[in-house]
């Protein structure tokens, strides 16, 4: 049996982490879970996941420097990355996308449903 698509959640909205959580786990992928940044790249260390949901404004290490630390590693820049953020002002869109994410989700503007079809359609194309 094939193994299930890992994805890691990047967030520290404990909500929001764990409604991701719970719904992405009942669409059959396997889910960790990250409260900051700084966790969140020690998880990507330990075990590379399929995608990462990635939040922006975060303590200890933000979303900023979460793609920084990823997109300058040879070991997992190519790594898929989605960012869940209420950051919706151009430039922080521009500056995000310039990292070669697979795409900015304004939480506001997108459903669960609608963040987890975005999942679906990154990881098909991988």
């Amino acid at each position: 049996m094939a193994e299930k698509p890992y994805i890691l959640i990047i967030e520290d909205d404990p909500y929001i982490l764990k409604m991701y959580e719970l719904k992405l786990g009942m669409e059959g992928y396997e889910v960790k879970t990250a409260v900051n940044g700084k966790i969140g790249v020690e998880k990507v260390g330990e075990k590379k996941p399929d995608l990462i949901l990635l939040d922006i404004l975060m303590p200890e290490m933000d979303g900023f420097e979460v793609l920084e630390h990823l997109k300058g590693d040879p070991d997992t820049k190519n790594l898929p990355v989605l960012v869940l953020s209420n950051l919706g002002q151009e430039d922080h869109i521009n500056k995000v996308m310039s990292f070669g994410v697979q795409g900015f989700i304004v939480k506001s503007q997108y459903t669960p449903s609608q963040v987890v079809d975005a999942i679906k359609g990154v990881i098909k194309k991988k």
